[in-house]
């Protein structure tokens, strides 16, 4: 089924996260570094949640040099109460990988990124676009919602074939030059918008060709095991 949204879609989703995007600290001052402790912090945590902690580290830690200097003790200390500590445990082999073998600057090949502790395909590709505006798209639980409901997506998302299908609807969606923007706005409208529950249709702003809306099936999407 690939497809991609259109060049006017992809617009008009990035002209409504410019007005209605939440004020988050990793949105300022926008470094790699910032980028790639932001998205650690963000896997398995609520934005919410993540905010303290995040502002806290950078406090702590306002550099990849300051990092890279600390202890796996110091570390484990700051992220105490986030759980799952072998993303903070990553994040210490990782800086001192930086500073041996990349002069204390991170990686900007996204090779070289995908290589580091902790980073997989997703966390590339949102520091690739969202740090560099490498042309890459992400993949994630809201983004799969938005695509599915607007495609009416009927195969099961927990399938590999499907996310590499969602994968490539992503990646032709891309406006060239501007992935940071339209990554964010797709994420930012399934978190605030198209919601797993008491969705917000009629504020979405591309609802006029999302299928799942236009048939009224929008709570079915998106597929998952064991449900049609």
């Amino acid at each position: 089924m690939t497809s991609k949204l259109s060049k006017k879609t992809s617009e008009n989703l990035i002209e409504w996260f410019n007005k209605k995007k939440r004020e988050m600290p990793w949105r300022n001052n926008r470094t790699p570094y910032r980028v790639w402790i932001s998205e650690l912090m963000l896997q398995q945590t609520k934005v919410e949640q993540a905010i303290p902690y995040f502002n806290k580290w950078m406090k702590y830690f306002p550099t990849l040099l300051s990092l890279s200097k600390s202890s796996e003790e110091e570390v484990l200390k700051l992220w105490e109460g986030l759980g799952y500590y072998s993303r903070a445990r990553n994040i210490y082999k990782t800086s001192i990988i930086i500073k041996d073998k990349y002069k204390g600057h991170f990686p900007a090949n996204p090779n070289d990124i995908e290589s580091l502790p902790g980073i997989g395909p997703y966390t590339k590709a949102a520091i690739c676009s969202l740090a560099y505006n490498l042309d890459y798209g992400v993949l994630d639980g809201n983004v799969i919602r938005v695509l599915s409901r607007f495609f009416a997506y009927s195969d099961n998302v927990g399938k590999l074939s499907s996310k590499k299908e969602l994968q490539s609807i992503v990646d032709l969606s891309l406006p060239k030059g501007k992935s940071s923007e339209f990554n964010e706005a797709i994420m930012e409208l399934g978190a605030l918008v198209c919601t797993p529950k008491k969705t917000k249709c009629n504020a979405c702003p591309i609802n006029n060709n999302c299928k799942a809306f236009k048939k009224d099936l929008v709570e079915i999407y998106p597929i998952k095991t064991g449900e049609r």
